[in-house]
């Protein structure tokens, strides 16, 4: 097993931001893990495609790249076929190799950057559909024991990019596979969130397969979200905040066109991206970061960003948001 030392992180972080670690390995098995946990090179950090983190600072430990591939159909019923990823997979690529195999679920997940392994973390979610929805079950090993563990649908703890994993069992796990359960066709088309049906009408299509949601949520990602190649960037930094009504009502006295959608516990969702922009953020520059221009929610690197500048811009975003809502966002994104 390759330990390096003192590896630069730039290649593994899409904001594109020059930071480094103490010691940094690739592992591309799950039997790989166990013999660098012996080491006792901590603490430890796993690693997937660097699309949701900020790193303000090096890192004086073990990062573990996870980069355990593979694809496969455990399970297939009449209705549903039970498939098994591996941890390292790009979440994209996955996504891409079921609307090809016409398994659906995870079409409206379409472009969402970072690996599967990651995915359950965040219980990442698009277009009306949360990875939850088409969760199964994980397995991890935990970095404190080296012990295997299989985590179900209960166990993680899902909430709204949400799970056990950003809480009490943040860092503790390296996630090495994820079951899903997908459907065959004929396949229930989730087209009703944001954009999709305007895309799809434009295109002639009325009647959209699997395919047809997948290229149309690519389209509509294409247009708004800024390519981390181009510009470096972690997609959405904030979460959108979920609050009692009457705070939604408040807004409106003096925003009665500010947006909010119903949640099945009574209380309402506001786009964090409409609240950012009424502050005055959007196509924002501060030194070398700001707010991207076609998306208020979305913060970049205009080059030679330090992680703590982008940090400190991100809590002046709070704090206005505060100030002039009465409303709290959080950070989606893991600020390291």
């Amino acid at each position: 097993m390759n330990i390096e030392e003192q590896k630069s992180l730039l290649p593994y972080n899409t904001f594109g931001l020059e930071a480094s670690c103490r010691y940094f390995a690739e592992i591309n098995s799950v039997d790989e893990i166990s013999p660098l946990l012996q080491k006792k090179l901590e603490p430890i950090m796993v690693l997937g495609g660097g699309s949701n983190i900020l790193f303000t600072q090096n890192f004086e430990g073990l990062i573990l790249k996870n980069n355990i591939k593979g694809i496969q159909v455990e399970t297939e019923l009449e209705d549903q076929v039970w498939v098994r990823a591996g941890g390292g997979e790009s979440w994209h690529d996955f996504v891409m190799w079921c609307v090809a195999h016409q398994y659906g679920g995870v079409e409206n997940m379409s472009l969402i950057p970072g690996t599967v392994g990651a995915a359950p973390i965040q219980n990442i979610g698009a277009y009306g559909v949360e990875l939850k929805d088409v969760f199964i079950s994980l397995e991890a090993l935990d970095l404190k024991t080296g012990e295997k563990s299989t985590f179900s649908k209960d166990l993680c703890q899902f909430g709204y990019r949400n799970s056990i994993f950003k809480q009490e069992a943040k860092g503790r796990y390296c996630i090495t596979s994820v079951l899903f359960s997908l459907t065959k066709s004929p396949h229930q088309i989730n087209a009703s969130y944001g954009d999709i049906q305007k895309v799809l009408a434009d295109k002639g299509i009325v009647k959209p397969s699997i395919a047809n949601l997948s290229q149309a949520v690519i389209d509509i990602r294409t247009s708004k979200l800024p390519d981390p190649a181009k510009i470096g960037n972690c997609g959405s930094f904030f979460k959108n905040p979920e609050t009692d009504r009457i705070v939604l009502d408040r807004i409106r006295v003096t925003h009665p066109q500010a947006p909010g959608y119903d949640l099945p516990d009574g209380r309402v969702k506001i786009p964090a991206g409409w609240l950012i922009e009424q502050c005055g953020w959007k196509g924002k520059r501060v030194g070398n970061t700001g707010s991207y221009e076609k998306q208020a929610l979305v913060l970049v690197n205009h080059g030679g960003a330090q992680g703590a500048e982008v940090k400190a811009l991100a809590y002046a975003i709070i704090d206005s948001i505060q100030q002039a809502f009465g409303v709290t966002l959080e950070a989606e994104v893991n600020m390291v």
